[in-house]
């Protein structure tokens, strides 16, 4: 499996180069600036840090954010991850990484609100849906964005649709979250590129709003106004500017994709 969380680079010369989260995510950052046991490295655009984020906010821990300018990587972050990338997690002496790592650890805590459910089998699939999403979701969301030619563009963006297509027919038929009315491990896995959606590749490559009244439609309200996705996401122009890089020079130029999943 890719290192997912690698994904983190682009010329730190360029505009699209945001160093700080800004709206309701600055507004949390601040609130959790003091020092603290267990600190969350971060940097503001990074969809992986924002599950990490989410997770802290939605079982209401106690902790510190640390933002991290990824070209000025700080030795505290360093001696947690020697390779500098975020997100990456220190709780006391004790340091790790990866983001869906740091999801299950933060589960396993047993402190706050419980992201997996009791039951195994429905604990494997939260695993297994997972595991599409990083296997299959994210992956095709860059290939999406940074694909060039219009054929290209067309491709992806099909092959992106579908693969959110499966992961809505799995889940719960009632919702809105995958496994019913509560926001639970495969939400938080999948928000931050819901988030996304409507701020980078609508802009960027013409990607439809959900059909009003589907499955889709319905699980991407749920996600866009539950309070820790709010609290963690920053203003729109903020990511439409972290996203130019991938973007391109066809950013002007996007094939409408419907995304009727």
């Amino acid at each position: 499996m890719p290192d997912l969380d690698a994904n983190q680079g682009g010329d730190p010369n360029k505009k699209t180069y945001n160093k700080k989260a800004t709206g309701n995510a600055l507004r949390t950052a601040e609130a959790h600036e003091a020092d603290h046991d267990l600190k969350l490295f971060g940097s503001c655009f990074c969809p992986f840090v924002h599950r990490v984020w989410i997770s802290l906010e939605l079982k209401q821990l106690d902790y510190q954010y640390v933002e991290v300018d990824v070209y000025r990587k700080p030795q505290l972050l360093l001696d947690v991850n020697p390779r500098g990338l975020v997100p990456a997690l220190r709780h006391g002496d004790w340091g790790c990484y990866e983001s869906t790592v740091l999801m299950e650890y933060l589960e396993d805590l047993g402190e706050g609100e419980p992201l997996l459910p009791k039951d195994p089998k429905l604990r494997a699939l939260s695993r297994l849906w997972s595991d599409h999403i990083n296997r299959h979701i994210i992956p095709n969301f860059y290939r999406y964005l940074q694909a060039q030619s219009q054929k290209d563009q067309i491709d992806h963006g099909e092959e992106f649709k579908t693969q959110i297509g499966k992961l809505v027919d799995a889940a719960d038929e009632d919702g809105p979250f995958f496994l019913g009315s509560s926001m639970s491990f495969v939400d938080v896995q999948f928000a931050p590129w819901i988030v996304r959606m409507r701020r980078v590749l609508k802009p960027y490559r013409g990607w439809s709003d959900p059909e009003p009244g589907s499955r889709w439609a319905k699980w991407v309200d749920a996600i866009e106004n539950h309070e820790a996705v709010k609290a963690t996401t920053s203003d729109d122009q903020l990511y439409l500017d972290s996203y130019e890089r991938y973007a391109g020079k066809s950013a002007s130029s996007a094939v409408i994709v419907r995304s009727k999943c």
